[in-house]
């Protein structure tokens, strides 16, 4: 030891940290975080160049509806911007990183060849929409998806009945059936989350959570058999041997170290552990410090994912699924979500606000969703006779059909911009309801609500709403940048500076003082309307098929 250190510097020696990488739908960022404490050192964010490509193909290329493409290289951008950026900004050394961790929106998935490459990258593939990645909202698979349901297999049942068109397999069987040379030239077919640990190390992994969630595999009985996929199609026999992987790693193992070309990439120190990837909301868990059932985290953002931890497995219908050791160690992870919460706000932003609300808005030197939160909390419970249904992205849970679409009920000549804004809050809130009494009706206890994402942190209005509808309390995460923590949480677990997860939890997680503790006499008159919204729920959802004939003439 240097003994002519500062005893400061003699403890800033000392002090170790993780970086939580965290990719979502239009940004990627790091965070740097205190070992000791929990306390987050630095962050960086890096926005998307290309954003998300929902009409054409880097402008030349058309898309068809519900397509939503993203291109890799931006994801490569995230890792040479933001790392080095937090290591610049605390004057952390890269030896004094112990672990990375790494989660990302899912189901993302992009064909890559042997050595990880993505086919999109190859010159004769450049304008070819399938060889890119086809992020988690990518909707174009709804038909594959209806075929793999049609099956009617048994594992079907973990899921909630149905898969989703946003899922591995219904993504990789469009690939084939509309673009057979691309799944014939891909070597494999993999999540983001794990396309970027293998960026890091070099190696190709698989983790528990992605691939218990969105690719249908089960620690108990791996993938489904050669015989489904053949009859799904008999091209897709061997697809787990030829194009995924039987090697699955628990979530927060290690999934190796840094290697060369990251360590130029990053600034990062050679043989840093990477932990496996995780899914963005997943990796939240921990973030707000849940280490065992009964307490439900709901993530809001661009969408919403509903997660809790059982200590067995129940069949729970219309959920996305639970897998065993798929957020937490030695417990079932159960998943349910909304496909479509901040990105319905946006488009009432973009398409429906009167440009007087937006010189209104500049004059008191607001955003307009300030502006539109303030006239709507002036608002009381069903003062404005509205109801919707939060369909603007199809149905995650508990319909699953991407098919479904948005609706609102009683519009007249007198309605205002605000009254729609807010029944689209309370339709959103009321989709979240609809998924916590399908948990409890099947046995999955809910005790206590964490939240977190951008919409937790900044919307106190929207989050009052959850807790009045909800008739619960809701507690706030710690950290915006929950997602991030959370997997700076697994990057510490699998850089060995703690001896399990729930320690590492019980350093580095935490919650605000603010609480949303839900009035009395609101929830009394949302439950009344909340009994509509589940009639139009099921009505419109299992009953009257005109949203999908509707779409079928579009």
């Amino acid at each position: 030891m240097n003994w002519f250190l500062s005893n400061n510097e003699r403890m800033c020696d000392m002090t170790k940290y993780s970086i939580g990488l965290d990719f979502g739908t239009l940004s990627g960022r790091a965070v740097l975080v205190n070992l000791e404490n929990g306390e987050e050192a630095a962050e960086s964010i890096y926005e998307y160049p290309h954003a998300v490509m929902t009409e054409s193909l880097h402008g030349k290329v058309p898309l068809e509806d519900d397509w939503a493409l993203q291109d890799p290289k931006d994801y490569l951008e995230v890792l040479s911007h933001t790392i080095p950026d937090v290591l610049r900004k605390s004057g952390v050394r890269p030896e004094d990183v112990t672990g990375v961790g790494v989660d990302f929106t899912s189901c993302t998935i992009l064909p890559v060849l042997s050595d990880g490459t993505p086919l999109c990258f190859k010159e004769e593939y450049k304008n070819c929409p399938h060889a890119y990645v086809k992020l988690w909202k990518h909707n174009a698979a709804q038909k594959q998806a209806d075929k793999i349901n049609s099956l009617g297999e048994k594992w079907l049942k973990r899921y909630g009945g149905k898969t989703s068109a946003q899922w591995t397999f219904a993504k990789i069987l469009q690939v084939l059936e509309e673009n057979e040379e691309i799944y014939r030239k891909a070597d494999r077919f993999i999540e983001a989350a794990d396309w970027i640990v293998w960026q890091l190390t070099g190696k190709e992994r698989r983790s528990s959570c992605t691939a218990g969630y969105k690719a249908l595999w089960s620690k108990k009985d791996g993938y489904p058999g050669k015989e489904f996929f053949k009859k799904l199609n008999p091209k897709m026999e061997n697809v787990i041997e030829e194009k995924i992987t039987t090697d699955v790693l628990p979530v927060g193992s290690k999934a190796g170290e840094i290697n060369g070309y990251a360590a130029r990439l990053t600034g990062l120190k050679e043989g840093t552990a990477v932990a496996a990837g995780v899914i963005d909301a997943h990796a939240a868990v921990p973030a707000v410090g849940i280490d065992g059932p009964g307490k439900m985290l709901l993530i809001l953002g661009t969408s919403a994912c509903h997660i809790i931890m059982g200590k067995e497995e129940r069949e729970v219908p219309g959920i996305c699924g639970v897998a065993e050791d798929g957020v937490l160690p030695g417990l079932f992870g159960y998943e349910a979500g909304q496909s479509c919460v901040g990105d319905m706000f946006a488009w009432f932003i973009k398409n429906c606000v009167p440009e007087s609300y937006m010189r209104e808005a500049e004059g008191k030197n607001m955003n307009i969703h300030e502006l539109l939160r303030e006239k709507a909390q002036k608002l009381k419970v069903g003062e404005s006779g509205l109801l919707a249904l939060d369909w603007w992205d199809g149905n995650r849970s508990t319909l699953v059909d991407t098919d479904l679409a948005g609706l609102i009920l009683g519009l007249n000549l007198r309605t205002k911009p605000e009254e729609i804004y807010r029944a689209l809050i309370e339709a959103a809130a009321y989709g979240t309801k609809i998924i916590i009494d399908t948990y409890e009706e099947n046995g999955i206890e809910i005790n206590e609500i964490r939240a977190a994402g951008g919409i937790a942190e900044k919307d106190s209005m929207m989050m009052q709403i959850y807790a009045d509808v909800t008739n619960r309390e809701i507690k706030i995460s710690g950290s915006p940048q929950a997602s991030a923590l959370g997997s700076a949480i697994y990057g510490a677990y699998a850089g060995g500076y703690f001896e399990t997860v729930s320690k590492a939890i019980e350093v580095m997680g935490k919650l605000k003082d603010t609480v949303y503790r839900p009035c009395a006499e609101d929830s009394r008159k949302y439950d009344e309307i909340y009994r509509e919204y589940k009639r139009l729920y099921d009505y419109f959802g299992k009953e009257n098929s005109v949203m999908k004939r509707l779409k079928s003439l579009k």
